[in-house]
């Protein structure tokens, strides 16, 4: 018989204790999201939802994956850790609701090197704030712990969403057509994009610290600009599309306006005036700072566009009103044309 001392799984760096604690704490958050649609409890192997108790039966799903990015690293230095949860949560929303679906129920995933359960349940936290104001259920997740594979104090987060649409309000591309209007809805910063290049022109390049307030960003400090949450579009958008006032969408993400809007453009140009938007403080900087050409910057950064919108001429002014009446700046940045390029696939041109 071995002679060595017993070990145990925390001896390896995994404490089940703590993320029992983290899911404990995270408990209230996650169940204050239930909808209808929820038909099992928080602990379970996996989350139940059903349809027809969520006013979906019949309907097709649509569903999305992603993930927060190196944001978390500026999360990490500023200490604060429920904004990158709400980020993930509005980020998935977007993605299926440019493709018209509702979005039903939402499940996130969080690894780590060593877990720390204040940190993790302020993760899930502020995922489940996200989905409360959004109306869909965190309907279930996981924790991980793996040393050795990350790092001490390091930690992703990843999430899956999955909504719900009608057949005849499907948001495909297919009804976009030359002469419509394009629509830009402002973002409340970089969102979940971009962040490899930001943290490298203002930390490295420019030698500024999350607490810094450089007189170019106006007023907040590099952290607070760089971890202002992600917009969700879905409470302004969702009349206008149950409406079927809207031709088509794109969400500005990773590949702004250069990648993102050519994914729905069929056979037809986005000709966008670069002077119809005003750059908010922190893109300018990082522009000015970076050195960055003018495709660069619309590729890698959304520059203030966080949505857009293609809108058939009739439908521009019912759009506008609506929007406008909550509250909402709406840029009209341009429109569709027949595709110039020989391939006949549409893309961005500048005017």
């Amino acid at each position: 018989m071995s002679q060595n001392p017993s070990l145990s799984y925390k001896d390896a760096g995994v404490n089940i204790d703590a993320q029992d604690e983290a899911l404990s704490l995270a408990k209230d958050a996650i169940r204050s999201t239930f909808t209808p649609g929820v038909v099992s409890d928080v602990g379970l192997f996996g989350g139940l939802f059903d349809l027809a108790k969520a006013g979906c039966e019949g309907m097709v799903l649509v569903s999305s994956a992603d993930g927060v990015g190196t944001k978390l690293d500026v999360a990490k230095k500023v200490g604060v850790y429920d904004t990158v949860g709400q980020d993930l949560v509005n980020h998935c929303v977007d993605d299926i609701l440019v493709q018209g679906a509702r979005p039903l129920f939402f499940m996130d995933y969080v690894g780590t090197g060593k877990l720390e359960p204040t940190v993790v349940s302020d993760l899930i936290r502020g995922c489940a704030i996200a989905c409360k104001e959004s109306g869909l259920a965190l309907l279930g997740g996981e924790t991980a712990e793996m040393p050795g594979l990350y790092a001490e104090g390091d930690f992703d987060l990843v999430g899956f969403v999955v909504g719900a649409v009608e057949q005849d309000k499907i948001l495909d591309g297919s009804r976009v057509k030359p002469g419509q209007t394009l629509l830009g809805l402002t973002s409340s910063g970089l969102h979940t994009n971009g962040f490899s290049l930001a943290r490298k022109i203002l930390f490295e390049r420019m030698g500024l610290d999350v607490h810094d307030r450089p007189e170019s960003l106006g007023g907040p400090s590099v952290g607070e600009a760089l971890l202002a949450p992600h917009r969700c579009y879905y409470p302004i958008l969702w009349p206008l599309l149950e409406e079927k006032r809207i031709a088509a969408m794109a969400h500005i993400t990773g590949g702004g306006l250069v990648d993102n809007l050519p994914r729905i453009l069929g056979s037809c140009d986005a000709r966008i005036d670069l002077a119809s938007w005003e750059r908010p403080a922190l893109f300018r900087t990082l522009v000015e700072e970076g050195g960055l050409e003018v495709n660069e910057a619309h590729r890698v950064f959304n520059m203030g566009i966080g949505m857009v919108l293609l809108v058939d001429t009739e439908e521009v002014v019912k759009v506008r009103t609506h929007l406008e009446s909550i509250g909402e700046t709406v840029l009209e940045i341009g429109y569709t044309e027949a595709a110039s390029h020989e391939s006949g696939k549409g893309r961005v041109r500048w005017i």
